[in-house]
């Protein structure tokens, strides 16, 4: 008689190979680099401190993040470079394509710092390793240029080749980063599409103490509320910049005497009137709502 074969045993299956992605996935769980990265972001926070700088240097004036536009700059250059290095004719040409992307590297690492020291530490595991790989991106094409320069065009292109590996792997991590684990997207509750249209019925007005800010509960979305004598101002909880709960943050005024409320985890910034981002590192707004009191002393919201 034919042999009976449980296909539903345990273990019966292959083992399928380790991907990249969960390589990758694994980093997020190296804690031995939590030592070395509580010095390192220690020292980006002492370093940058709030204002217009480190604004600028997260991408607070853009609307979203400086750093992954600016990337393009220098892989675009080394990419070129490498394709021309295979041509024939084309060394004056590579040589310069390789100088501009070590120019153009230098406000990439700048705002990538900034960046960094404003993650998750699981973010910022991955992120070490990834800004270790793009250090040696640079350091092997300074060595490719100036091995150009000497005219040892041959080790150039070597240096070159052995820095487009390590370019390919850092961007590798840099989009685990930002696609895997959302580093510079926007972790605000989005309402537009979540809550119908029209007014709803959210609290007693009454309950709400004023200039404390509380979160109440739209359907599924929390939400920020804020009295401040008759007004009140209701914003997404969840902060834009990592999803910290801004209700438990400080109120605040701005520069114009605006109300503000600064997110608790990372020390972001918004106008309660609009949601408006006035210091990072958060620089999507946050989502608001218009609100109202019905006769019945019913506070009523709507998206804006």
């Amino acid at each position: 008689m034919p042999r009976r074969v449980n296909i539903f045993r345990r273990g019966s299956q292959p083992q399928t190979p380790a991907r990249l992605a969960d390589a990758t996935d694994a980093l997020e769980q190296a804690r031995g680099l939590d030592r070395t990265i509580r010095v390192l972001s220690t020292a980006v926070r002492r370093t940058l401190h709030p204002g217009p700088v480190k604004d600028a240097l997260h991408g607070v004036p853009l609307g979203h993040p400086a750093h992954p536009p600016l990337t393009d700059v220098p892989v675009g250059l080394w990419i070129s470079a490498a394709v021309l290095d295979l041509m024939p004719g084309t060394r004056r040409a590579a040589q310069t394509l390789v100088a501009a992307g070590l120019a153009g590297a230098l406000p990439s690492v700048l705002t990538g710092i900034a960046d960094w020291g404003s993650l998750h530490r699981e973010q910022q595991r991955v992120g070490l390793i990834h800004a270790a790989g793009m250090a040696t991106t640079s350091a092997l094409y300074s060595a490719s240029l100036i091995a150009r320069h000497q005219g040892r065009d041959g080790a150039g292109r070597a240096f070159g080749f052995a820095g487009l590996s390590t370019l390919l792997a850092g961007t590798y991590l840099g989009g685990h980063l930002a696609f895997r684990q959302a580093a510079g997207a926007s972790h605000a509750d989005k309402v537009g599409h979540l809550v119908p249209l029209g007014w709803h019925d959210l609290c007693s007005a009454a309950d709400l103490p004023d200039g404390w800010p509380v979160t109440r509960r739209l359907g599924y979305i929390s939400l920020f509320v804020l009295r401040t004598g008759d007004s009140v101002h209701v914003l997404t909880d969840r902060c834009s910049h990592l999803a910290g709960p801004l209700h438990q943050g400080r109120i605040v005024t701005d520069d114009n005497a605006d109300v503000c409320v600064v997110c608790p985890w990372h020390g972001s910034m918004f106008r309660v009137a609009d949601g408006s981002v006035v210091h990072g590192p958060a620089t999507a707004r946050q989502p608001s709502f218009e609100s109202r009191v019905t006769e019945d002393g019913i506070l009523q919201v709507r998206p804006l």
